[in-house]
């Protein structure tokens, strides 16, 4: 635990695979993080909401190349005091988590850097939830009506289960070094539903059949990946539904661009 109680943020903002995203070559910018959306590049989003919580202590942002946050003026101030420090990227998802993660003062926060609708509030939600649950490690869902409620399209995917339908947000929380072992189950990329025979030996078969058919609720579900990694795993529901929405391609980046407008001061001073 920080000295000063706080919870250091990890921020995944490296190539996947090393290749340059379409939206960045669309951009005419190296990385995808770099991609402006709402007139900010994506990770200045995700910075200034991280560095807004009083929850959040230091902030380390996963990229190959540190030269990258120095290109960009709002953060400079924030690098110059070390609250916000680059770490090198590893080509596997994984590996750069293990890697920023040393020497990080626990609990820690890791988000992606298109996860440009997170705000200090839902920053606090997670947080909290995390330690009324007293998790080892948690994934922050959101339930398919506050996605929806958000905006119509926000976003297209959901996972079902018996008590209702969610989708991930991108979010995730690791009470401690020793909770680092569950990131081992990502090492060859992927998410349940896209890549489902790389993780079967992490998560037992009928694990991951249930959680790919919505059998049983959220929380049974994650009770069973608890005793199979003999850590408590825990799902933290936000309450904020465009925290499930990412910015991935044309369509979100719209409506990421439309949501990010309406929070704007000018447009609150409108209504």
């Amino acid at each position: 635990m920080p000295m000063d109680g706080r919870t250091s943020a990890l921020v995944l903002a490296g190539k996947r695979d090393g290749a340059t995203d379409p939206l960045a070559q669309g951009a005419g910018v190296t990385h995808k993080c770099l991609v402006p959306v709402a007139g900010q590049p994506m990770l200045v989003h995700v910075i200034d909401a991280l560095a807004a919580s009083e929850r959040i202590g230091q902030i380390r942002v996963a990229i190959e190349d540190p030269a990258v946050l120095q290109s960009l003026p709002l953060l400079r101030g924030l690098i110059a005091t070390g609250r916000l420090m680059p770490v090198a990227a590893r080509p596997n998802l994984v590996d750069s988590v293990l890697a920023a993660a040393q020497g990080a003062a626990f609990p820690l926060l890791i988000t992606t850097a298109d996860n440009v609708l997170l705000t200090p509030e839902t920053v606090g939600e997670m947080i909290e939830g995390c330690k009324a649950q007293g998790a080892d490690a948690a994934v922050a869902f959101t339930r398919r009506d506050f996605v929806l409620a958000a905006h119509p399209q926000g976003q297209r995917k959901f996972y079902r289960f018996a008590c209702d339908s969610y989708s991930n947000c991108n979010t995730y929380w690791l009470k401690n070094a020793a909770a680092l072992t569950a990131a081992e189950t990502f090492r060859s990329g992927g998410q349940f539903v896209k890549h489902p025979a790389r993780i079967i030996g992490a998560f037992g078969l009928l694990n991951l059949i249930r959680f790919r058919f919505g059998i049983g609720t959220l929380a049974d579900t994650f009770a069973r990946f608890s005793r199979r990694f003999r850590m408590t795993i825990a799902p933290v529901i936000l309450s904020d539904g465009a925290a499930a929405i990412d910015v991935d391609n044309e369509r979100s980046h719209g409506v990421a661009s439309q949501l990010l407008e309406q929070r704007s001061p000018l447009a609150q001073a409108a209504e």
